[in-house]
């Protein structure tokens, strides 16, 4: 049972995935909070774009 426990705490496989993850969960970070930003910037615009021609008048 200690053999086991010793190759298990030498085994450096999991150090390697668990970098993986912590690499793949900051990119998906980085790129829900652009994508959030960016959605407010379009909101804004078209909300900018629909108030415009609400007060257009029509011809």
């Amino acid at each position: 049972m200690s053999n086991l426990i010793a190759r298990f705490v030498k085994d450096e496989s999991g150090a390697t995935a668990i970098e993986y993850g912590l690499i793949a969960a900051l990119i998906a970070l980085a790129i829900m909070v652009g994508a959030t930003q960016l959605g407010g910037a379009l909101n804004a615009k078209f909300a900018n774009i629909a108030a415009t021609l609400n007060g257009a008048t029509a011809p």
